[in-house]
């Protein structure tokens, strides 16, 4: 057997965080078993679906690096073949015409509900003779629920889940307009994807019995199914805006890497032994459902940001500037020089940042131009004998060898000539180099400055 997984998102918005973690575990568990992994955009929901959503999903996806093997299917485009099975259900007796108006389903409802019962459709129709149809009223199609004895969903994560089959009722899988419901859409679709695994949200656990109707009616072999537990606020709240960014994209957005963001969402929910530090090939090396824990998972945004920084640290410098020149350039255009000044702060700025905006803001000195602005702290450095003293350091460094570490040692020199202390140097020249009290080693920014540029910066300061 093929393993083969799919993610399913519905287009009504942003790729959530949960579901970017359903798309991972779907892409390592069809990796780790040599299999494939396919993309189904659920759009049937015409009313709030758009084509903005489909590709935001994409993009999110692509930026984790898990775009599907196959091209993406359109459930919308499959109505016809959604349609095609329920009627083979209805010609075979295991499903059936119901001609129930929507108020006497509202009434029904409302009786129930008033009973102290569960709000289920009564079967009403289920062994009426449709001579008796009223006359004008198309009618939708309903399954035959057993009404007898239990149904046991083998479950990957949950354990064996079971319920009486008296608390099923039977389910439309054709609305009175021929369109599908989304529950008999999503099994004939998976049955003619060939899809061995369903992979999903738990929230979809009480789903899954009324699926199974369809897939015994029509004789299909059900999935393996792996119902994952939700990802919750620190509070064990639902996770929504209020707890932070829970966009895929909006992570890129604060400067998270696609690498950190994956690693944090695979240790969400599924661990192996002490591994925190798990990138992909060893993921796909180790992933399994049965590693895959049953109690929801709390989203810890400091950790993730902790993971992130440890990431950033192991990326190639190279590869971080072209991510940093890309916010800059999103900030205004950059000024010449600006790139080479970067490229050579990046490997001083990626030990300290905890995010590619980080880094960014760190770099922001690099764009600016004389006169520089100031921050309060940094203005309050320059007094008039800080100036005077930069005055003096920098017809020192005029004639200083342009090497960072030479930089670093006349710096020192010059500290122990006029007898003071490293620090009452180091301070009023960054501040003079960066317009702030808060930089990479004071070397680094004069080497990465260039010499021209330094002493025409400290030189205007003072």
């Amino acid at each position: 057997m093929t393993v083969r997984t799919r993610f399913a998102p519905s287009p009504t918005g942003y790729l959530h965080i949960g579901g970017a973690r359903t798309a991972l575990f779907n892409y390592l568990f069809a990796r780790h078993h040599g299999g494939q992994y396919l993309l189904r955009i659920e759009d049937t929901d015409k009313a709030r679906s758009t084509q903005e959503a489909v590709e935001q999903i994409l993009k999110s996806l692509d930026w984790l690096g898990l775009s599907p093997d196959e091209p993406p299917v359109m459930q919308s485009e499959r109505e016809a073949r959604h349609a095609e099975v329920a009627h083979e259900l209805l010609a075979a007796g295991k499903a059936y015409h119901c001609y129930c108006t929507a108020e006497e389903l509202v009434e029904m409802r409302e009786k129930a509900i008033a009973e102290k019962r569960p709000p289920r459709y009564d079967g009403r129709w289920r062994d009426r003779d449709p001579s008796e149809a009223p006359a004008g009223v198309k009618p939708s199609i309903r399954i035959k629920a057993p009404r007898e004895g239990e149904m046991v969903i083998r479950d990957l994560v949950q354990g064996d889940v079971r319920v009486q089959c008296s608390e099923l009722d039977d389910l439309i899988i054709l609305r009175s307009d021929g369109t599908p419901t989304y529950l008999h859409a999503v099994v004939v679709d998976d049955h003619d994807m060939a899809i061995t695994h369903v992979i999903r949200g738990d929230d979809h656990l009480t789903n899954t019995f009324r699926q199974a109707l369809i897939y015994d009616a029509m004789g299909w072999t059900r999935p393996h199914f792996a119902h994952i537990p939700l990802i919750h606020g620190a509070d064990g709240a639902k996770l929504s805006k209020r707890h932070g960014a829970v966009g895929a994209l909006e992570f890129r957005e604060q400067g998270f890497l696609p690498e950190a963001v994956c690693n944090y969402l695979l240790r969400l929910g599924w661990g192996h032994g002490d591994e925190e530090f798990v990138p992909r090939e060893r993921a796909i090396e180790l992933f399994d459902l049965k590693d895959v824990g049953r109690a929801a998972s709390r989203m810890d945004y400091a950790k993730l940001t902790h993971l992130n920084s440890q990431y950033l640290r192991q990326k190639d410098p190279d590869a971080v500037t072209g991510d940093v020149l890309a916010i800059l350039r999103g900030r205004g255009p950059l000024p010449e020089g600006a790139v080479s000044t970067i490229r050579a702060l990046m490997p001083d700025i990626m030990p300290r940042a905890r995010t590619l905006v980080e880094a960014a803001d760190m770099c922001g000195f690099a764009t600016a131009s004389i006169p520089l602005t100031f921050e309060p702290k940094a203005q309050a450095q320059l007094t008039d004998d800080a100036k005077a003293r930069l005055r003096d350091l920098a017809e020192f460094l005029e004639d200083a060898p342009w090497e960072r570490e030479d930089l670093d040692k006349w710096l020192r020199d010059y500290a122990e000539v006029k007898d003071i202390k490293l620090g009452a140097v180091a301070q009023p020249l960054r501040a003079a180099l960066t317009g702030s009290t808060q930089s990479p080693p004071i070397d680094a920014v004069l080497f990465a400055l260039g010499k021209g540029e330094a002493l025409a910066r400290i030189r205007a300061a003072a």
